[in-house]
C-alpha cells in the first residue's frame, strides 16, 4: 500500500523537515523517556521507610518494575523496527538523508505531547490490528461498514474516503468488502504505524508490543498492566485484486480542497473525527464539496473537541443539535440517525477505569450543490 504525501501548504518545506525530526526523534527517544519515568517511580520506592520497603519487596515490587523495564525495552525494539524506513516511507518525496535514524535517541528533550502521542499509538496498535481491539471495532467500525454495503451494494468502482483514518484498519476493512477506499491521515505517529503494518507486515500477528505499560494507575495485577498484545490479526497484504486502496498524508482541510478531489467521492465515512476539527464547520463543508451529486456521508463519533482546552489553539465546539442545523443547511439529507451509540477507545479492559462514548451514528446524502 502507498503512501501519497500531500505537503502542507501553509507550512514551509524546512517547517515540515523540522516536524518531521521532532516526531523521529520522539519515537527514538521513547526507550530513554519510558526509563526516565520509571526512575521516577523506583526512585520513590528507594526513600520509602524501612518497615514499608520491606514489605513491598516481600509482595515482589521490585521485581514489577524490573518487568516493566523490559517490557519498555520490547516495544522499543519493535518502535525501531518501525521507523527503520522513515526516509523513504513517502512515494512522491525522496529520501532525505536528514531524516534516516541514527540508531539512537536525540539529545533534545521529549515533548510532553509527543510523549503521549507514543503511548496513544501503540494502543491504536491494539484497537486496529489485534484480537484485542475486535469489540471496539465491532462498536465503531462495523456500522459504518454494513452501511456501506447497503448502500453501495454493487461495490466495485465505490469511492470511499476515510479521512482521520488513524492506523488504517477501517480503510482496509472497507477495502477488502469490495471497495475502493483511500485513508487520509495527518498524524505522523499514526502514519509511522499504519506504514508499518500496511507495509511491513507479512505475516499474522508477527510483532508483539505491550501497550498499557504506561499506564501506572487503576491496575489490578501487574500482569494487567502488562498484558501482551500481538498484531497484525489480520494479513494486510490480503486485499482483492481489483480493488484500489491508498493513504494520503497530509490535514484533510489543505489535501481535499484541491480542484482535483471536487465532487470525487461517492461517500464520505468518518469515525471519530469530527470532533478534531478546530471548525467543524470547516469540515463539513468539505466533506459536501468533495462528495459526488447524491453521495454518502456515513459518520460515527463523539464531540471530543480535541482544541477546546489547549491554550492558544481555535475551537468552536458547538453541541450535536447546532451540529446537525448546520449539516442539514449545509445541503445534506438526514436518511439515517442514532444517538447513545456505545463504543470504547483504546480501552485496557481489564483496567478499574472505564470510558464509555455515547455517540452519534447517522447517514446523510448530499442534495445540493
Amino acid at each position: 500500500m502507498d503512501v501519497d504525501q500531500r505537503t502542507c501548504r501553509t507550512n514551509t518545506e524546512e517547517e515540515e523537515k523540522a516536524h518531521f525530526k521532532r516526531i523521529l526523534n520522539a519515537l527514538q527517544a521513547y526507550k530513554n523517556d519510558s526509563m526516565t519515568r520509571l526512575s521516577r517511580t523506583r526512585h520513590h520506592f528507594s526513600q520509602l521507610p524501612a518497615h514499608q520497603h520491606a514489605l513491598l519487596t516481600q509482595l515482589a515490587y521490585p521485581s514489577q518494575l524490573d518487568r516493566l523495564a523490559e517490557l519498555i525495552d520490547q516495544n522499543h525494539q519493535v518502535i525501531t523496527e518501525m521507523i527503520a524506513d522513515a526516509a523513504s516511507m513517502f512515494l512522491n518525496v525522496d529520501p532525505d538523508p536528514e531524516l534516516v535514524p541514527r540508531g539512537k535517541s536525540s539529545q533534545v528533550s521529549t515533548r510532553p505531547e509527543d510523549i503521549e502521542k507514543i503511548h496513544s499509538t501503540l494502543k491504536q496498535f491494539a484497537r486496529d490490528w489485534s484480537q484485542e481491539g475486535a469489540k471496539e471495532r465491532q462498536q465503531a467500525y462495523m456500522p459504518i461498514i454494513e452501511e456501506l454495503q447497503e448502500a453501495f451494494p454493487e461495490k466495485r468502482g465505490v469511492k470511499i474516503l476515510v479521512p482521520g483514518a488513524g492506523l488504517g484498519r477501517l480503510a482496509f476493512d472497507i477495502a477488502q468488502a469490495g471497495f475502493d477506499c483511500q485513508g487520509n491521515e495527518f498524524s505522523l505517529f499514526m502514519l509511522f504505524a499504519s506504514n508499518f503494518v500496511l507495509n511491513k507486515c507479512r505475516t499474522v500477528e508477527c510483532y508483539t508490543i505491550y501497550p498499557w505499560i504506561h499506564n501506572f494507575t487503576n491496575n489490578m495485577s501487574m500482569q494487567d498492566m502488562g498484558q501482551a498484545v500481538s498484531f497484525p490479526d489480520v494479513n494486510p497484504n490480503e486485499i482483492p485484486d481489483e480493488v484500489n486502496f491508498s493513504m494520503t498524508a497530509g490535514d484533510f482541510l489543505d489535501v481535499y480542497s484541491d480542484p482535483e478531489y471536487r465532487e470525487s467521492q461517492d461517500c464520505v465515512a468518518t469515525c471519530f473525527f469530527l470532533d478534531c476539527a478546530n471548525n467543524i464547520l470547516d469540515f463539513i463543508e468539505l466533506i459536501h464539496k468533495i462528495l459526488k451529486p447524491g453521495g454518502r456521508w456515513i459518520n460515527l463519533g463523539p464531540l471530543l473537541y480535541h482544541f477546546s482546552d489547549i491554550p492558544g489553539e481555535f475551537s468552536i465546539e458547538p453541541s450535536y443539535d447546532i451540529v446537525k442545523g448546520a449539516i442539514q443547511s449545509s445541503g445534506f439529507e438526514f436518511l439515517k440517525e442514532k444517538t447513545g451509540v456505545k463504543a470504547n477507545y483504546t480501552q485496557n479492559v481489564q483496567s478499574m477505569l472505564q470510558y464509555e462514548y455515547r455517540c452519534v451514528f447517522f447517514h446523510c446524502k448530499k442534495t445540493a450543490k
